[in-house]
């Protein structure tokens, strides 16, 4: 027994390499590949960071794919290596503010929330106007079929009215890249007791789509000597 155990170890260090007839290799043990190591991908924040990269470092360095992976990300890779991976040479990450979705605020937060992180449109003024002008605590529900609401807000200097809630709004968070004109997409508007407002999502992720696009037709403008060259891919 013990012979028998020390062979089966012995065996274990002596993998051969077999070719079988279809031409195809096999290995008479588990064999795991020794990669080699690569450093970690550089991160910027900003598109024009990672326009800056390519065109001043890849003059004469081999071509690069640049992956629109996001409404918020852009990877640099090479093209394979003797493992056949890619190096991950840069990643440009969107800084971005975080939006509460779905969430009820108190209308003061929620002002700020419409001024700091949307940019301006005449859906925003629209609702910055209902929310500051709110009268009473107390968001009427009367004939509220799940779009329509109703609150009691100041409709002129000194006369107070139950005034519609607008519903649903386009409005135009920051959730992409500065340099990119920001996506604009449906949102439900709700207000509760208290009073208290929210937005929730309603394009389906729409949005993404049109933000990748977005992005990739600005790199293809910005790095547009770098793709007719070939040094440069874009794909999204």
């Amino acid at each position: 027994m013990l012979k028998e155990a020390l062979q089966y170890l012995i065996g274990l260090g002596n993998a051969k390499i077999f070719n079988s007839v279809s031409g195809q290799e096999y290995a008479s043990q588990t064999v795991h590949l020794l990669k080699r190591p690569t450093p970690d991908a550089l991160v910027v924040r900003n598109l024009s960071g990672l326009v800056d990269y390519l065109i001043h470092n890849y003059d004469n360095q081999p071509p690069v794919l640049v992956h629109v992976a996001s409404p918020t990300q852009v990877d640099v890779l090479s093209t394979y290596n003797t493992d056949y991976n890619r190096n991950h040479l840069l990643r440009a990450e969107a800084l971005l503010p975080k939006i509460p979705f779905g969430q009820f605020l108190d209308t003061e937060q929620f002002n700020i929330l419409l001024q700091s992180c949307f940019v301006s449109n005449e859906d925003r003024a629209m609702v910055l106007k209902v929310i500051g002008n709110i009268k009473e605590e107390t968001v009427s529900t009367f004939g509220d079929d799940g779009v329509s609401q109703q609150v009691t807000a100041k409709t002129g200097v000194a006369t107070v009215e139950n005034v519609v809630v607008p519903n649903p709004v386009t409005l135009k968070p920051f959730r992409t890249f500065v340099e990119i004109e920001q996506p604009e997409s449906e949102f439900i508007f709700r207000m509760r007791t208290g009073p208290v407002a929210g937005l929730f999502e309603a394009d389906g992720g729409t949005w993404k789509l049109t933000a990748i696009a977005r992005i990739k037709d600005y790199l293809q403008a910005a790095l547009e000597d770098e793709v007719t060259n070939g040094k440069v891919t874009i794909i999204a």
